[in-house]
């Protein structure tokens, strides 16, 4: 049996970057992060995409990206926060490999990212309430797509990572494959 890609879903600051290479290392995959991958082919900064587009400009181009990204194999990729937003990426993140849902309370995602000036959704005057509204207008999209849901909580990067390997396994992505708990 073949390994399926492994797609990483969940709000900003859930932990999708940072699972998706862990993952990556532990299962000997290639990774990629849809964000980075916009930023690198168009040379700018996602909040300067956003600055000179607007959001639906940068949705396009994440809407081509998921499109391509989702083509390839043996994979983990982590998107953005939004990706779920178009229907057309949900159904080629359900299609193209196991999608796991990355779950993280407001507060928990506020305290990861409220340094963070890389998030333009966040630049507001309260960046809690809008991580709120946002989590519950995106969460019922994240579960549709989901195969997995993984609450990330406060845990450390490794309980998560086993937990998700787990799961992995027990939905047949990683049948056959070697891979070693992290303790």
């Amino acid at each position: 049996m073949m390994a399926r890609n492994i797609f990483l879903v969940g709000p900003m600051g859930a932990g999708k970057t940072t699972l998706g290479r862990y993952l990556a290392k532990m299962l000997g995959r290639k990774f990629h992060d849809s964000d980075r991958e916009i930023e690198c082919r168009t040379g700018v900064s996602i909040p300067v995409i956003f600055e000179i587009e607007g959001e639906a400009g940068f949705r396009q181009r994440e809407c081509k990206m998921i499109a391509e990204l989702t083509q390839l194999s043996n994979i983990i990729l982590a998107t953005g926060g939004g990706a779920v937003l178009a229907i057309e990426n949900r159904q080629r993140l359900a299609q193209g490999g196991t999608v796991v849902y990355l779950y993280a309370s407001p507060e928990q995602l506020y305290r990861r990212t409220v340094h963070d000036s890389n998030r333009p959704l966040l630049q507001t005057e309260n960046p809690l309430e809008r991580l709120k509204r946002l989590l519950k207008e995106r969460d019922p999209l994240y579960r549709e797509v989901a195969d997995i849901t993984i609450k990330t909580g406060e845990r450390p990067i490794k309980a998560v990572a086993n937990e998700v390997l787990r799961q992995l396994k027990r939905y047949g992505n990683v049948h056959g494959q070697k891979f070693s708990a992290i303790r």
